[in-house]
């Protein structure tokens, strides 16, 4: 989503199904080391990209404990919504307006019972 390739055009690329990407994508199927490294070269990615920000790389296999919030917010932002947000948002070059739309979500997020003081 982020490169806008549909599962169908990643599929394309790789001689296989979108319903197989589909697969790959929701952990149904497991990605071997050589599909990983042949989907990493469509993206355009290194594979590296696929672990970053994974706890227990680099410090001796040690899973680091994970803030909830923090888990929320990556998977919110990884998501189609957080990803059509993120990239909407970004498009908004007054800063003026960019701060009340973010006060508007901060009233919205309050009312709806959420500890809007969380976010910074």
């Amino acid at each position: 989503m982020l490169i806008g390739m549909s599962q169908e055009k990643l599929g394309n690329a790789l001689g296989l199904t979108f319903q197989q990407i589909q697969k790959y994508e929701k952990g149904s199927n497991r990605v071997g080391a050589s599909r990983l490294f042949e989907i990493s070269r469509v993206l355009g990615v290194d594979v590296q990209f696929f672990f970053d920000g994974l706890a227990g790389s680099g410090d001796g296999g040690q899973d680091a404990p994970r803030d909830p919030a923090i888990q929320q917010v990556m998977d919110f932002v990884g998501s189609a919504e957080g990803l059509q947000l993120n990239a909407a948002f970004s498009g908004i070059r007054d800063a003026a307006t960019r701060r009340r739309l973010l006060d508007l979500v901060k009233t919205l997020a309050a009312e709806a019972g959420m500890d809007a003081s969380r976010v910074a």
